[in-house]
């Protein structure tokens, strides 16, 4: 089970999860893949096409979008034109822009209260969370 998941199962009422977009430029897809995401997430399935498609973040491609895009069973048109949006660009720009105000370099990124989390490890979450939640 990814750590994110097992952090939600053992704080689900102490931890929210707000994912941001910050696709980097040295990865062809990237802005495209968070383009995708946006637009999946309009019908309901932006955490199904997220864990697809960083499945294999190495091989995302206009193909390998398109066909997640068929498995989840997303209205294609619809998906398209959400991908498309100027709507959808302008979100992943704010988030963009917010990441590099705080101090984003690279992906992923983890911040628990404002503070960088650099230790990624599940006992690093729990140190993290329980240090946030002293008076």
């Amino acid at each position: 089970m990814p750590v994110l998941e097992q952090v939600l199962e053992q704080y689900p009422r102490q931890v929210k999860i707000a994912f941001k977009h910050f696709p980097l430029r040295n990865h062809a897809f990237a802005y495209k893949a968070a383009q995708a995401t946006v637009a999946a997430q309009q019908q309901g399935k932006f955490w199904p096409f997220h864990d697809m498609l960083f499945r294999q973040f190495k091989k995302i491609n206009d193909q390998r979008i398109e066909e997640i895009s068929r498995i989840l069973e997303l209205d294609a048109s619809r998906f398209k034109q959400e991908m498309n949006s100027e709507k959808t660009k302008a979100r992943i720009n704010a988030d963009i822009a917010e990441g590099r105000d705080a101090g984003v370099r690279g992906t992923p990124t983890v911040f628990i209260n404002g503070q960088v989390l650099r230790n990624k490890t599940l006992s690093g979450f729990k140190q993290a969370i329980i240090n946030a939640l002293r008076p």
